[in-house]
Parts: structure tokens; sequence; C-alpha cells
């Protein structure tokens, strides 16, 4: 008998491994898969269009870059409380308010008359991008037999990292023929059929629990978690002296509340009442996942914001070309996500995941190799390299980490996650650019106006042979990383 403040919203047999995933079940994932797809794509889809729009809205760089500082920081706010809410709010309730938030961003943004309308509508947008990816791994946990989790937590490996990798390339293609409003226009009525399908199929799946919302903790997440990616995020602009604050300040503050939030939530937790429960860290393979996944994410954040700068700016290749350069190896972590669950399903994670850290450990070193006269088809072939490091890496880290906790808290390890994803993914990108800044303005003599190709090749070298060394602690870390029952991994 289910107990008073809770509601069973689908029948559901008590051992995990007799769970049916059947054709409702399946409807319920793939809504999820395909409508996150989309979400998550709109997360890189601006970088390539900045050019564009600072001509067209009469903005200065530095301005134009809000319109993905703004998106990031809406994530990591909004992220951390979906744990909550995931327990709180019905599936198909959930589903349609993010797809809502999403829809109405997007409109705003392709109908905004400027720039502060145009932020107005990221910001929605990022709120509803935000829901959705938990949304989508806990409903995996909760629905998915273990044996077949490996398979569906590929495809969720497709939406984490090929929908970012994608967005330059969908950006660079559209901006080639038409304005800057149809990123938003083309979306639109994809994101619109997404919600009524979600809102009539969507099926409602795990317990709902009746709990309160610590308003404190919320408070503390939002300086927490925002004032971390805000001052990551002006790293970069503090590198080059075009810095609104001094990065210090606001990761500073977010550091003090960051560490107030897990005091309390540790407190909160003893009663059920955490905003984000930090029991899941007691599952070693859980906390072992969460470190190489912040270590991944950084790799793939800072990549993808580097090898467009520098096959532009050094190479000389067009946005549009830049964008079908980074295409192949997206598609490539496409292709093996579902290929790499299979093999999970059949092997375990271990022999994925330890080639996959040391693979992307080498690609990203070998990119220190790039120069000013480097072949497009060498870093083609580097960046596909990269591509397939990553995939070995994603998909088993998703599969073991959430595996590895109870049910009762996939909810609050699946936003951990993606929180740590958004926290990590800014610190990479300002990693790589601060180290490609400051190196590039040494090597041209400490005069910043007088970066040129070579200064600039130089400054990225040094960049990914820190990222490469990064990534190879992760391979040395994945050694340490097995599979344990949820119920012994997590107690």
């Amino acid at each position: 008998m289910p107990s008073a403040d809770s509601t069973p919203e689908f029948d559901r047999p008590n051992n995990p491994g007799e769970r049916v995933f059947g054709a409702r079940e399946q409807l319920a994932v793939w809504l999820l898969l395909g409508s996150a797809f989309v979400v998550i794509l709109n997360e890189t889809i601006m970088g390539v269009a900045l050019p564009e729009l600072m001509h067209t809205l009469g903005i200065s760089a530095s301005e134009g870059q809000w319109l993905t500082t703004a998106f990031l920081l809406t994530m990591s706010v909004v992220i951390p409380i979906t744990g909550m809410l995931i327990q709180r709010v019905p599936t198909r309730t959930l589903f349609i308010v993010a797809m809502s938030l999403f829809s109405t961003g997007t409109l705003v943004a392709a109908l905004a008359p400027g720039l502060p309308v145009l932020l107005v509508g990221r910001v929605i947008q990022a709120s509803g991008t935000a829901i959705m990816m938990p949304l989508l791994m806990t409903t995996v946990v909760t629905l998915v037999p273990p044996n077949q989790r490996g398979r569906l937590m590929g495809r969720i490996s497709i939406v984490m990292s090929v929908a970012p990798a994608l967005g330059p390339t969908v950006s660079g293609l559209i901006l080639e023929v038409l304005s800057w409003r149809w990123l938003f226009l083309l979306v639109l009525p994809i994101a619109v059929s997404a919600l009524i399908l979600g809102g009539i199929k969507m099926p409602n799946v795990g317990v709902r629990k009746r709990t309160s919302i610590d308003l404190v903790s919320v408070l503390l997440s939002v300086l927490g978690f925002g004032g971390l990616v805000y001052g990551l995020s002006e790293v970069g602009a503090a590198a080059s002296g075009k810095a609104l604050i001094s990065p210090f300040v606001p990761a500073g503050i977010g550091a003090v509340a960051l560490a107030l939030f897990i005091w309390r939530q540790t407190v909160l937790q003893r009663d059920d009442r955490a905003l984000l429960d930090l029991r899941t860290f007691k599952s070693k393979p859980y906390a072992l996942s969460v470190v190489l996944i912040a270590c991944a994410s950084m790799a793939l954040f800072g990549s993808l914001i580097l090898l467009p700068i520098y096959a532009q700016n050094v190479l000389g290749l067009s946005p549009l070309q830049t964008g079908l350069l980074l295409l192949p190896g997206g598609l490539l972590m496409g292709l093996l996500g579902p290929v790499v669950g299979r093999m999970i399903d059949a092997r375990g994670v271990r022999p994925m995941l330890i080639p996959g850290t040391i693979v992307t450990a080498l690609a990203l070193l070998s990119m220190g190799l790039f120069t000013e006269a480097t072949s497009v088809w060498q870093v083609l072939a580097t960046h596909l390299v990269l591509s397939i490091g990553l995939a070995g890496v994603f998909t088993p880290l998703f599969s073991v980490s959430l595996g590895s906790l109870p049910v009762t808290l996939a909810s609050h390890g699946s936003a951990m996650i993606s929180t740590v994803q958004q926290v990590a993914g800014a610190a990479g990108t300002a990693l790589f650019v601060t180290v490609m800044t400051l190196v590039s303005v040494s090597w041209a003599g400490g005069d910043a106006a007088a970066v040129d190709s070579e200064a600039l090749a130089h400054g990225t070298r040094v960049a990914f042979i820190i990222g490469g060394s990064l990534a190879s602690v992760g391979a040395v870390v994945a050694l340490f990383v097995r599979e344990e029952p949820a119920e012994v991994a997590a107690v």
C-alpha cells in the first residue's frame, strides 16, 4: 500500500529486473530523447551567429557573449531544483512545463527587436532546457530494466554530447542563406509538435512526494551555482581586459554560498527535505563517475569553444566551413552512442570507459601539435579521434553512475550530473580561453593588438596540452570505477 504522502503513478514490479519496458514506456523515452536533443542543440547554436548579431543589432562582442552566458547561468540555477521538482510534479505536467517554456522562449527570441528581448528569450529557453535532461535520465533509470539500460544511456549520450557539437554546424548552415531569426523559427514548429504530442501521450512515471520547498536552499543554490558559472564565464573576458567585473568576486560569493548549500542539504536530507540530496555521493561508482563527467565535459566544451577560434582565426576558415569541419565528429559520436551502449549491456562499462578516457587524453594532447600551417585534414582526423574517445566515456559514465543509485535518489543523481556538466562546461571554456589568451598575448610581446595567427596558434597549443593533461587525470580515475548494484553501492 502506498503511504499517505505518495501517489503511485504506474504499476511497476518490486524487482527492478522484472520491469516491463513496453510500448508505452518506450514512447515516453523517445519523446524525451527527441525533445531533449532539440533543446540542448540551442545551447551552442549562438556562437557562430555572434558576428552577424553584432552587425545586425549593433552590439559589441562582450554584449553578445551574454546570449551564451545568460543561458549557462539560467541552466546552473534551475537544474539543482529539478531533483525536487521531479519528485513533486507528475511527469507529463513537468514535460509540458519544460517544453512550454522552451517554445515560448524560442518565439520571443525569434521576434526580438533587440538584444534585451533576445536575452529574455534565451533565459526562458534555458529554463525549459534545464528541466529536460534530468527528467530524461530519471525516467530512463525508473523505467528501463538494468540489462537494457546501457543501450538507452547510449542514446542519452547522443543528446548530451552530439547536440552541443552540432550547434555550430546547424548555425553555420542556416546563416549561410537565412537571417539569425531562422535559428529560432526553424526550431519552433518542432518544439511545439513535441509539446502537443507529449501533452497527449506522455505517461506519468515514478512516485510523487509531497515535500516542502526550502527557500533558503533555493537562494543558496542560485548564489552558489550561478556565482561560480558567472565567475568562470568572466575569466576569459578578464584575461583580455574586457570583463565587466573581476571574476574572483562572483566566484568567491559562489564558493561561499555553495559551501553553505552543501551544509544545509546534509541537514535537510536527514528528513528527506533536501533540495539536492547529497547521499548520492555515498555510492563510490557514482562519486567517481561525477568526477569523470566533469573532466569529460571540460574537454568537450573547451574543445568546442577553442576549435572554431583556431579554425577561423588561424586557418582562415569561414563559419560554415568551421561548422562542416566539426560535423563529422558530432555525427560519429551519434553513431557510436548506441553501439557503445549495447557493448556495455553485454560486457560492462570498464572495457569501454578505460580506452575511451585514454583516447580522449591522447586526442587533446595531439591537438597541442596544431600550428598555423596544420592541414585541415589533420584537424578533422584529430577531432574524429576525440569524438571516438568521448563516445566511449559519456555512455558508460551515465550508465554506471545512475545505475548505482536506488530509484529514490535517481532524480537527485541526474540533477547533480546535469549541474556538474554545466559548471564543468563553463570551467572548461574559461580554462581553454584564458590559457589561449594569456599565452597568445605573451607570445606577441604583451601587446593584445599585436596577436597574429602564429601567436594565436601557440596559445591554442598550450591550452590543448593543459586540457590533455586534465583528461589524463581522468584516465587514471577511470581505473577505479567499477559497477555495483544500487543496494551495494549506495547505503
